[in-house]
Formats: structure tokens, C-alpha cells, sequence
């Protein structure tokens, strides 16, 4: 007879693999849904992991590069992990969001992993036809939040993983501690700021990963360094080692 705590675990087990399979559905109809929206076609995150990882890296370099507005160098340098990921909300009869990015740990030595590919999704009722893509820079300040996105599965950023929208700018570089185990950035139609996304939930895309990595591989393999990042991560890896 399982005793008390586990039943919990495995109830928790399948509550998750619940939750992953249905935003892998909802993300499947708003795919379909968004593909009339002009602002889909602007997203080439969408094709493939390699232009996933090119597409983060010019992320990456578009947030650092206005000192006034930017993550202060010291939140890169002491970031236990990275996650990039680009976001469309539209609304085609019912409103939602689907966004595609990558998540990449530092590991012991000071050095990065691989990219392991991340997705995200939401829906809900809009009347009007439209979309705006937004991008979005989670770092994330411990181990533990590194571990939330290695054991695979769902991801769901505030509670047990405290979020809170990051420092901005010079003015915060001097003082900067972590006050939250993750700190969100966006930026939208130019503007950079911090950002909350509490609630969002992310999910590991293992066919993503096991086409770029040419074989099956769990995003512990990939953000423990056990799995070897393929060539065309290095220019990401090369942008982050900055830090």
C-alpha cells in the first residue's frame, strides 16, 4: 500500500504531464488561429531551432545594447541561467498568446550549456484582429530556477519560483542583489522594460531539441553541460560569455 506522500507525487506527476499536454493543444490552435495575422510571418523563431538560437542572440544583443534602459551587466554576470523567448498576442475570434524561445544554464566551471528549445501559450476571447509581438529576457538569479526548467515538463514562473520585473539601467547596476529567484525584461515596439510574468507557464519542446541535437536529449542533459552544444549555438554562447 503507497503511503501518503507517495500518492501526493505521483498525483503532482500526473497533474503536470496534464498541464503540458494541454498548453501543447492550445498551442497547436493558436498556431492555426495566428497564421492569419500579419505579425505571425515577422516571428522566425517559428521555423527552426537554429533560427531560434539566432534569433535569441539578436535578442540578447538588442537588450544590452542601449546602456541607458538596459539589464545592468552585473544581473548578466551573476544569472545562474538565461531564458530568451519571443511572444505574439493577437486576437483571430478569441484572443491569446504562443511564443517559442530557448533556456541556457551557466554551468559550474563559469562556461554556458546548449540551448534547451521552450515554449509558451495562452488563450482567451478577443473581438478585434491584430497582434504584436513582444520579447521577453528571463534571467534566472538560482540554481533552483535552473532546476525548475532541466527537470522538463511545465514551468510555471511565480509561488514556488518567485518572479519579479528586473532593474533597468546604470542607475541600478551599483546595488543590484537579487531580490527574486527569476527577473523578466520585455521589449516591445522598441521599449524596453521589466516585466511581470507571473502565472506564465513554459514547456520543453524535446522534438525541438532531439532534431537539433541529432538525437534524443532531456533538458538536463542539455543544461547540465552533459550534452554538447551543436556549432551553431556558438555565437549565442559567445554573446553570453561576455558577462
Amino acid at each position: 500500500m503507497k503511503d501518503r506522500s507517495s500518492t501526493f507525487t505521483d498525483t503532482q506527476t500526473v497533474d503536470r504531464r496534464r498541464g503540458t499536454l494541454y498548453l501543447k493543444i492550445l498551442l497547436s490552435c493558436l498556431w492555426v488561429c495566428f497564421s492569419a495575422c500579419p505579425a505571425f510571418a515577422a516571428m522566425p523563431a517559428f521555423a527552426s531551432m537554429e533560427g531560434t538560437v539566432k534569433d535569441c542572440t539578436g535578442i540578447i544583443q538588442d537588450f544590452v545594447r542601449i546602456s541607458e534602459r538596459s539589464i545592468p551587466p552585473r544581473v548578466l554576470r551573476n544569472a545562474q541561467g538565461v531564458a530568451l523567448i519571443r511572444v505574439l498576442k493577437g486576437a483571430f475570434i478569441f484572443s491569446g498568446r504562443i511564443g517559442e524561445g530557448l533556456v541556457i544554464a551557466r554551468l559550474p566551471a563559469g562556461s554556458w550549456s546548449g540551448p534547451s528549445a521552450i515554449a509558451t501559450g495562452g488563450g482567451g476571447f478577443g473581438f478585434q484582429i491584430g497582434g504584436q509581438v513582444t520579447e521577453f529576457i528571463i534571467i534566472l538569479n538560482t540554481r533552483a530556477a535552473v532546476t525548475a526548467f532541466a527537470r522538463g515538463g511545465n514551468v510555471e514562473l511565480g509561488g514556488a519560483l518567485s518572479v519579479a520585473a528586473g532593474p533597468l539601467g546604470r542607475v541600478a547596476e551599483a546595488g543590484v542583489l537579487p531580490l527574486a529567484a527569476v527577473y523578466t525584461y520585455s521589449r516591445s515596439q522598441g521599449f524596453f522594460a521589466g516585466a511581470s510574468l507571473e502565472g506564465t507557464i513554459f514547456i520543453a519542446q524535446s522534438g525541438k531539441n532531439a532534431k537539433y541535437y541529432q538525437q534524443p536529449v532531456t533538458p538536463e542533459e542539455i543544461l547540465t553541460g552533459r550534452a554538447v552544444p551543436p556549432p551553431g549555438a556558438r555565437v549565442l554562447i559567445a554573446e553570453l560569455d561576455q558577462f
